[in-house]
């Protein structure tokens, strides 16, 4: 018995490329709202009826996009190459540097569904995912038994977190990514640890 995943037809996989990237494009000049069908069929040289085999409306079409963006984070932030850091002050900074790296190779898709708030739905999904992973941090770290200082609730820790972290990226990309990821990774972390 052949245990592989099935592959999906390269076809529909260009198919799906050329519709995120109608939407893409057609987000960078108006609002998600003003935004049809026709115009993505369009704008990615489709047949509208094409547009349908896909997706059921673009509120679905943006869902899966969405589903698609976290996806490929969570793989790009669990890779092989973020966990190869040593534990200590810095663990976090492979990790943040990769999410960096894939965000500024994918600068255009980001820089739309994230900085020029036309949709929400990217965001908040990033906020879901980071808000996880940052709860997932603060529950595996243990407090000092001589900590003196005021005890921060988790929910407050993790809001606050993943607010920042994604407000830094966000700023980031509007500014034309001034900083290597590297850079703000290493800044990032260090800003973290004072």
């Amino acid at each position: 018995m052949n245990n592989t995943t099935p592959r999906t037809d390269p076809r529909v996989l260009r198919t799906r490329e050329l519709l995120k990237d109608a939407v893409v494009e057609l987000m960078e000049e108006m609002n998600v709202q003003k935004i049809s069908v026709n115009r993505i069929a369009e704008r990615a040289k489709i047949n509208r009826v094409t547009f349908y085999l896909h997706y059921k409306d673009i509120p679905d079409m943006l869902e899966k996009m969405a589903d698609e963006m976290v996806e490929d984070i969570t793989k790009v932030v669990n890779s092989e190459d973020a966990g190869n850091s040593e534990p200590g002050e810095h663990e976090d900074w492979p990790v943040l540097e990769n999410l960096l790296k894939y965000i500024a190779a994918n600068a255009r898709f980001y820089k739309t569904v994230l900085a020029s708030r036309r949709s929400s739905i990217f965001s908040d999904r990033l906020f879901n995912l980071i808000a996880d992973m940052i709860a997932a941090r603060v529950e595996k770290k243990e407090r000092p038994a001589d900590a003196s200082t005021v005890a921060i609730q988790k929910d407050v820790a993790v809001w606050y977190g993943s607010a920042a972290l994604i407000g830094t990226i966000i700023a980031w990309l509007r500014n034309d990514m001034p900083y290597t990821p590297q850079y703000l990774a290493k800044q990032i972390t260090s800003l973290r640890h004072q």
